[in-house]
């Protein structure tokens, strides 16, 4: 999983890190830009997206494959 955040877009508002049920953990800012830097707390509740006013936050979710010894 990976939070990308869209540095042309973003405005640094911290409305990402306000709405995160764990916040001051994940995200980090800099140069008012935001950074998703400790994904390991990270439940992926999506939040952050939803909140960011400019639109500048987008999941990426790890694609699921099925084991090779479970493909039909």
């Amino acid at each position: 999983m990976q939070i990308e955040v869209d540095k042309k877009k973003c405005t640094g508002c911290g409305k990402c890190d306000e709405i995160c049920p764990k916040a001051g953990k994940i995200w980090t800012f800099k140069d008012n830009k935001a950074y998703a830097d400790n994904l390991e707390y990270c439940h992926v509740c999506t939040l952050c997206a939803g909140a960011c006013p400019e639109a500048a936050i987008k999941i990426i979710r790890d694609s699921y494959e099925k084991p090779k010894d479970q493909v039909e």
